[in-house]
């Protein structure tokens, strides 16, 4: 039998649905490099995106079973890689001041849930559209409550530079809601709290 290196996709996703550790470690190295790369692009962070990393092949080996051998396994772990970052990014906005300073839905009202859950991916969508400097400059001001002092000695940039990011996030986040009428009940009550 060939080593397990010289194998297809295809027959390792065999080999790892009748639960073969081997044709498993073969999968992650073939593919963490890739996935972990995809997972950095969507959180833009090494931690977040190393989480991401591992919740993809947790769920590989848990749902291998379920796997189709005859469907591409690439695209099956980048399917989950987006699923798991897109909700490691939400946990953490959920964690962030912003969340806290927010009116909190009613105990026990699916209406209020569903209704909050859209109001957090239109934030989340709004946030996604800033450039990766814009974005972590906001996110430790505005989502972390760090001082411009902290932020700058955070980054290694100025205060002015980063006065400057913040400013142009905000900027941004507003021409967002201008572009997406339907995003404005949700941006400017956060807009109140924060674009001062």
């Amino acid at each position: 039998m060939p080593p397990l290196a010289c194998h297809t996709e295809n027959e390792l996703a065999r080999h790892l649905m009748a639960g073969d550790i081997a044709a498993f470690d073969e999968i992650y190295r073939r593919y963490f490099h890739p996935v972990y790369a995809n997972a950095l692009k969507i959180t833009r962070e090494k931690s977040l995106a190393e989480d991401a990393l591992q919740e993809v092949f947790i769920t590989l080996w848990e749902k291998r079973t379920t796997i189709d051998p005859e469907k591409s396994l690439a695209g099956w772990l980048f399917i989950i890689c987006y699923h798991q970052s897109v909700n490691i990014l939400r946990k953490k906005l959920r964690e962030s001041l912003l969340y806290k300073k927010l009116p909190q839905p009613e105990e026990g009202s699916m209406e209020e849930e569903l209704k909050y859950g859209h109001q957090w991916k239109i934030l989340e969508n709004a946030l996604s559209s800033l450039s990766p400097q814009r974005r972590r400059v906001f996110e430790l001001c505005k989502l972390e409550g760090k001082t411009y002092e902290e932020t700058a000695m955070e980054l290694r940039i100025s205060k002015h530079t980063v006065k400057e990011y913040l400013s142009a996030a905000i900027t941004s986040i507003k021409e967002y809601s201008l572009h997406h009428p339907e995003s404005a009940t949700v941006l400017l009550p956060i807009a109140l709290i924060f674009f001062q």
